[in-house]
């Protein structure tokens, strides 16, 4: 009876302490400083993959190789970050440094991309990216566990569930913010007379880095530092080595490679490495899920910007397609747990965990079908592309009549007649061509004011080039067109036919303002906004309410009458957008449906099935499956053996099919097992989330 009351007593005092522990005020510097990080990361990988294209110049596969490249290092430097944290200058410490080389990174990518400073930016920067990487990977494991030092457990242990609820909950708030936010400030804002601001767009987040370290440093006197712990993922790296190098020399056979390394490692280390090595094989085909994931920041980002993105007076940007992910994410978590799951279970779709990635990895490979489905259907709208082994003519005609055109093939030894109308185009796009071809070509004039007309000559047409020759009255001078897609706009040219210099302008009646001005001699190919515009040559209007088309490519073609009027004609090149961007929304809710299948119950499903000494180690390894699978993406598009995008969409559906189909082989191989360490009760990294709390870390990953 004595000992029962002892216990009852005991109880009561302990659980009088934990009223008395009061919560952290700590978790609101670290909380806050997460949300500015999450918020600086997102918002400039959302605007890069168009930066690097439309201001740096790069193509769109080399702008995804260098997006992919970005986002491998991000998540390849947890790796070094988790070494330099456990091994040698504490989480603190790490966080701190770390964050200093993220916010200087985030400054210069902005400073470089301002034109005045004319720092050259190709070079920096690869070297910014370089440094945010570093920073934003080497960060990535810390944090979280840093404000898991902040409880005492297991008193706090309820304390600590809300902790996480609100650290995952501020990543998600940073990311759907800032991915709402930056696309806002590149297209809407306009600065240094250019009609985009990505300085802004980069310089935002930078500053909310800078705020953050701001945070994390205001809330030090009140945090829990606690030392370095050791390298647990160094202690295992060499364990696995020293196994190897005796299994290999010792011909004595044991029953598992590793109990070879007993001679100088714990066994319980060695069990607890055993029980990991049944884990990891299970990751060996998760990284081509992240190759496909990831690609909405660069191939669907993309493919969006070749659509039509006006929802009635509302232009939805194309990187802003992004923030659907993580807006689905928070409801789609509770959808399932409450619906989708009880359901595919009743339907006895889903018995084990595994089962439930297997589903996430056959909807991801859906939604690239989908997508491989849209970009077919946008094919229409990107024009004629230039090829290898064909050359393209256009023949422009700046006179008010009718041209016949005459002209022979020498390597098919074929003549052609068409005619070019007035102020219109003749085109053939697919001349075959060696690197270059001459063909005679003869231009009479057909109609009574330009009968007496007739130009001869040769038509050198070089192979993948738009070759294009345009009609004056004393003459026919040739050029190369860009007839690629329009890139945030639209593309026009003017080509005049007139006796004296004139001004053009290009105006919005709307904002009564003038959008373009340029002369008659000016044949150069100008980028403007898309809108209605008046088109005036010497105040004279030409065009009352032309309404220039996003993505197009026109050239008009101007004239000066003997009486000193003006005409015009605009010819378009390449097609308007016209898919609109609201067909992209199937794709990103079934690939978010797969995220949240595959990502969230591959994190619950690890944690469950790892010993608690290994799950720091687990974590980084689940982190590295991401950068390999962006290693994925550089080395199909740097393979170039594709030669549509369409293609490269079903390529890709086609290999998660395939690495879904090797997964369920070994899942339904594998079994599950409770394992319990020895080290259980003692590791501090393995700070227990709640049960609902894994289901609000996805954006971690």
């Amino acid at each position: 009876m004595e000992c029962e009351d002892m216990q009852n007593w005991n109880l009561l005092t302990r659980r009088k302490e934990i009223k008395k522990l009061p919560y952290p005020k700590s978790v609101g510097f670290i909380v806050t400083n997460e949300f500015c990080e999450r918020f600086s990361y997102y918002g400039i990988r959302t605007v890069l993959s168009l930066y690097l294209r439309d201001k740096l110049g790069y193509t769109d596969d080399n702008a995804t190789v260098i997006y992919h490249v970005f986002v491998m290092f991000a998540y390849f430097f947890p790796l070094i970050g988790a070494m330099i944290a456990d091994g040698w200058l504490g989480r603190f410490r790490t966080i701190f440094y770390l964050s200093l080389v993220y916010a200087a990174g985030s400054i210069l990518l902005s400073v470089t991309a301002m034109p005045p400073v004319s720092l050259p930016p190709l070079e920096f920067t690869i070297l910014a990216l370089l440094l945010i990487a570093f920073g934003t990977g080497g960060i990535k494991p810390c944090v979280s566990a840093f404000g898991g030092d902040q409880f005492k457990l297991p008193e706090q242990e309820k304390y600590l569930g809300y902790f996480f609820s609100l650290f995952y909950f501020s990543i998600n708030a940073g990311s759907l913010i800032s991915t709402f936010l930056t696309p806002i400030l590149r297209a809407d804002v306009k600065c240094f007379g250019e009609n985009s601001c990505y300085s802004l767009a980069f310089g935002v987040p930078g500053v909310l880095m800078i705020i953050s370290i701001v945070f994390f440093v205001a809330g030090k006197r009140l945090y829990i530092i606690k030392n370095p712990s050791g390298n647990v993922l160094g202690k295992v790296s060499t364990c696995i080595g020293h196994a190897i190098m005796n299994s290999w020399k010792s011909k004595q056979k044991r029953e598992h490679w590793l109990d070879h390394a007993d001679d100088k490692y714990d066994s319980n280390l060695i069990e607890d490495i055993k029980s990991l090595l049944r884990v990891l094989v299970l990751f060996l085909p998760l990284p081509v899920f992240w190759a496909l994931f990831d690609q909405q920041g660069s191939r669907w980002t993309f493919q969006a910007d070749r659509m039509e993105q006006d929802i009635g007076s509302w232009t939805l940007k194309a990187d802003q397609m992004q923030v659907i992910n993580p807006f689905l994410i928070l409801l789609f978590i509770p959808l399932f747990e409450v619906a989708i799951y009880p359901f595919m279970t009743y339907c006895k779709l889903i018995k084990k965990p595994l089962h439930k990635m297997i589903w996430g990895g056959i909807l991801a490979a859906g939604a690239f079908i989908i997508s491989g489905v849209v970009e077919l259907n946008l094919l229409p709208t990107y024009g004629t592309p230039v090829t290898s082994g064909l050359a393209q003519l256009r023949v422009y005609n700046g006179q008010n009549c009718n041209f016949a055109l005459n002209m022979h093939n020498p390597y098919t030894n074929t003549t052609e007649n068409a005619t070019v109308g007035p102020l219109g185009v003749y085109e053939k796009l697919d001349i075959e061509a060696k690197q270059l071809i001459e063909m005679s070509y003869t231009l009479h004039g057909s109609d009574s004011s330009c009968e007496n007309v007739t130009f001869n000559g040769h038509f050198h047409l070089l192979e993948k080039k738009a070759n294009s020759y345009f009609i004056t009255d004393k003459s026919v001078y040739s050029f190369i067109d860009n007839n690629n897609k329009a890139i945030d706009g639209v593309s026009v040219r003017f080509l005049s036919n007139v006796n004296t210099s004139a001004t053009i302008t290009v105006l919005d009646h709307k904002k009564n303002r003038t959008t373009l001005s340029l002369t008659t001699d000016d044949t150069l190919q100008r980028t403007i906004a898309k809108g209605q515009y008046a088109v005036l040559i010497n105040g004279i209007v030409v065009f009352e309410d032309f309404n220039f088309k996003a993505g197009a490519v026109y050239t008009i073609n101007v004239f000066e009458a003997n009486n000193g009027n003006y005409m015009a004609n605009a010819v378009t090149i390449t097609p308007p957008n016209s898919v609109h961007i609201l067909w992209l929304i199937p794709q990103y809710v079934i690939l978010t449906m797969g995220e949240v299948m595959f990502s969230v119950t591959g994190l619950e499903f690890s944690f469950t099935q790892a010993p608690a000494s290994m799950k720091s180690v687990l974590t980084s390894v689940w982190l590295l499956t991401v950068a390999f699978g962006n290693l994925i993406v550089v080395f199909i598009v740097e393979g170039n053996f594709l030669d549509a995008q369409w293609k490269e969409f079903f390529l890709f559906a086609g290999l998660m099919l395939l690495d879904m189909f090797i997964f369920m082989l070994m899942a339904f191989r594998y079994k599950y097992v409770e394992l319990k360490s020895s080290e259980e009760n003692k590791a501090v990294e393995e700070i227990r989330l709640p049960d609902k709390a894994p289901s609000l870390q996805l954006k971690e990953n």
